[in-house]
């Protein structure tokens, strides 16, 4: 199998075409989890809805299943700055009605359902987008750099988002901390503003229109695929039986972890910091090292071994294994991931890249609506670490099975 010609070590960052709009999406990442952190809480000291935390998650993953697709297939017809710049301003829009309430303190259930439902639409539409962009910007050169340096940034807002968020909580509290999240989506959307790319330099700009229907008939097309299909079910097995689970049950692991008289939350921040670094150390060890390369072996191993370290994580009693095994995951994830995302974008055909990527957001993102009802079903029956654990296991059986599938249906070859 071949790949794209190698390119310079972080020769995206070296320009100033790129450079701003992966930091800008960095910051916009940033943005999402520090209205994360500061919405979340005011909705649990308001309501105390446990029903509420789960249409949080239900609400933040659910468009991207159902919407993804049709938001590719958005891209491939319109200019992609536009679609992001509306995304972004969705964003802050959200985060400008949430501060009007809070300010007021007129929040009613209905008004928190109906936004945390338009920010799950602004994250939706957004992704294939950018990842049009991407091509665009770094062409087939460099596009596995940019895929990495861009999933990396993102990490780098994950990790730092609720931070950020902290911090503004303590100082400006709930109602001006979420005012001044605005600032964050502003930097790309005055970026986009100025750069003459559209996500369509290097492709044809699709004349058809596609309903929401019609749009997911490029389901049809990437089944001839196998290795687009397996990158799709390689995204699809970790966002069901890992994906946001982990974070969300981490709490359930604290209290093994932390020593007689320890600090409890010390321990908490700290196996959540060692997740989160791992993926900004692997995004950025990836790229400065060269040696790991975007090929469908690539992929099967790093699933395989995500997949193992979280079982080895959700298995140990003691927190120095946990918290190696944690950054041994986070740059298992990255790898995965940003591998899964080169090969989908370089395998695509040129006319339905859009929607290619958009189904990649549904099988991925889309599919953690479900991570949620995996924990909750199993975790009732034997609790957290050991559905950890099975979601390790058939993640790796899974993926052993997906990479059968791929060599018994070669396509053709990467770059």
């Amino acid at each position: 199998m071949t790949t794209a010609s190698p390119a310079p070590r972080f020769g995206v960052l070296r320009s100033w075409k790129t450079a701003p709009y992966l930091v800008g999406a960095g910051m916009a990442m940033m943005g999402d989890n520090i209205e994360h952190v500061i919405t979340y809480l005011v909705l649990w000291n308001t309501f105390h809805s446990p029903v509420l935390v789960g249409f949080q998650l239900v609400s933040h993953w659910l468009p991207f299943l159902v919407f993804s697709v049709y938001a590719g297939a958005l891209a491939e017809r319109y200019d992609c700055r536009r679609i992001i710049q509306i995304a972004q301003g969705l964003f802050m829009f959200v985060s400008l009605c949430w501060g009007i309430l809070f300010l007021t303190g007129t929040l009613q259930l209905w008004e928190a359902c109906v936004l945390l439902v338009l920010h799950g639409l602004a994250g939706s539409l957004w992704g294939p987008a950018e990842q049009m962009m991407l091509y665009d910007f770094a062409g087939r050169e460099q596009l596995p750099s940019a895929v990495r340096i861009n999933a990396t940034f993102r990490s780098l807002g994950i990790l730092f988002g609720p931070v950020v968020g902290s911090a503004l909580l303590l100082t400006l509290g709930t109602t001006w901390g979420i005012f001044a999240n605005i600032v964050f989506y502003v930097p790309i959307v005055l970026f986009l503003a100025r750069t003459s790319f559209t996500g369509h330099g290097r492709g044809r700009r699709s004349s058809g229109r596609s309903s929401i229907l019609q749009s997911f008939q490029v389901l049809a097309v990437v089944r001839h695929y196998p290795r687009i299909m397996g990158m799709l079910i390689l995204a699809a097995l970790a966002a069901v039986t890992i994906g946001a689970v982990l974070q969300t049950a981490m709490p359930a692991f604290t209290t093994g972890l932390t020593a007689p008289g320890g600090d409890s939350e010390l321990v908490y921040g700290t196996l959540l910091f060692a997740l989160g670094m791992g993926g900004v150390v692997g995004g950025f060890f990836l790229e400065a090292s060269g040696w790991i390369r975007p090929t469908v072996r690539t992929a099967v191993l790093s699933s395989i071994a995500f997949g193992v370290f979280v079982a080895i994580f959700a298995f140990t009693q003691w927190l120095v294994v946990a918290v190696i095994a944690l950054l041994l995951t986070g740059f298992a994830q990255i790898t995965s991931t940003s591998t899964e995302q080169a090969i989908v974008q370089l395998e695509a055909p040129p006319d339905d890249r859009g929607r290619v990527l958009g189904a990649y957001s549904m099988f991925g993102p889309g599919m953690q609506t479900f991570g949620g009802v995996t924990v909750g079903v199993l975790g009732t029956l034997v609790g957290i670490p050991a559905t950890v654990m099975i979601g390790g296991a058939v993640l790796v059986a899974g993926t052993l099975l997906t990479a059968v599938y791929m060599r018994q249906g070669r396509s053709a070859p990467v770059g």
